[in-house]
């Protein structure tokens, strides 16, 4: 069984910085990939960063420049530091990992930008 943990969340002003951290343990396959999701309210959950375990990144384009996927393989860890945060990366953080055996996500955290 996978289990994910994720951290780091709460409120901060506009342009501020957050990092999350999402823990990963159980019987995990090594080749993977650990992502971060976000769901607004009323909208559909979207992926922000991914980084495989090769250590290929990739961003979606309203975070490029400003969040950066980084992760400890040794700890099964991946983080999420987020600077010049906006109103509108408001919303519950997902952590997601993929492999072989499946997908699977964390309970996640919620992330509060005031302007």
């Amino acid at each position: 069984q996978v289990r994910l943990v994720e951290s780091g969340g709460g409120l901060v002003q506009a342009g501020g910085s957050l990092r999350l951290s999402c823990a990963a343990s159980g019987n995990i396959f090594s080749r993977n990939t650990m992502a971060w999701y976000r769901q607004a309210p009323g909208k559909q959950r979207e992926l922000l960063a991914a980084i495989s375990s090769g250590g290929s990144r990739n961003y979606a384009d309203s975070v490029k420049g400003r969040f950066t996927i980084s992760r400890n393989y040794d700890a099964n860890t991946v983080y999420l530091q987020m600077n010049s945060l906006k109103p509108e990366d408001t919303g519950v953080y997902y952590c997601n990992l993929k492999t072989v055996q499946g997908e699977f996500w964390g309970q996640g955290t919620q992330v509060t930008v005031s302007s």
